[in-house]
């Protein structure tokens, strides 16, 4: 089964599933960012990318485990009979940056990003400084010739039509973009039980 995010084709397995799942998430007031169903022999892989603005720790990765168990365990339409791991995480920072929301969770951080007309974008890679209901600020590094004094960067607003999808940069070193109580894409709660109580049903 395929994912679900951006302009991706949604299969109707998937989107009949996140159909049970979307709603249990944002209760918990969390943000379903993607979901995969991946088959792994007689079982299936659930993978459920949530997320929001606070940042997702660890016990939050439990409690949303529960909530998304609980749901696909009472709901016949969920995986039915089909045996299944369900694994819940949070975004890494390769995932790449594609709604206002996600722009607004990395304020600060180096990003590059195309940006302009389709087909004619020119890539830019600059910090978020702000982000508007009319686009992103950010403040552009410019380029210098080698050994040549580094230049302060250049605020640039550029509006949501302009803006391509963007990446993250990693930067080593920068301890204020590290939360250390937040998770990234390598954690992840496994529901194992989900082989004995939702998977078969």
């Amino acid at each position: 089964m395929s994912a679900t995010r951006g302009t991706q084709r949604i299969d109707p397995a998937t989107s009949r599933l996140a159909g049970w799942i979307q709603p249990v998430v944002a209760d918990a007031g969390y943000d379903l960012e993607e979901l995969v169903v991946t088959p792994a022999g007689r079982r299936s892989v659930v993978r459920v990318v949530v997320d929001r603005d606070a940042g997702v720790t660890l016990d939050d990765i439990a409690e949303v485990s529960r909530a998304v168990s609980d749901a696909l365990d009472s709901n016949d339409d969920g995986m039915g009979r089909t045996p299944y791991v369900l694994e819940v995480t949070s975004p890494g920072v390769d995932r790449p940056l594609t709604e206002p929301r996600h722009w607004r969770r990395n304020t600060g951080r180096l990003v590059t990003v195309p940006v302009g007309p389709a087909g004619s974008a020119d890539e830019v890679t600059g910090r978020v400084t702000a982000v508007t209901d009319a686009g992103v600020e950010l403040a552009v590094e410019v380029k210098g010739k080698p050994g040549a004094k580094k230049r302060p960067p250049t605020p640039r607003q550029v509006a949501w039509a302009q803006l391509g999808a963007g990446r993250v940069q990693v930067e080593f070193g920068r301890a204020d973009t590290l939360g250390t109580d937040t998770v990234g894409s390598d954690d992840v709660a496994d529901d194992d039980d989900a082989d004995d109580d939702g998977g078969e049903q």
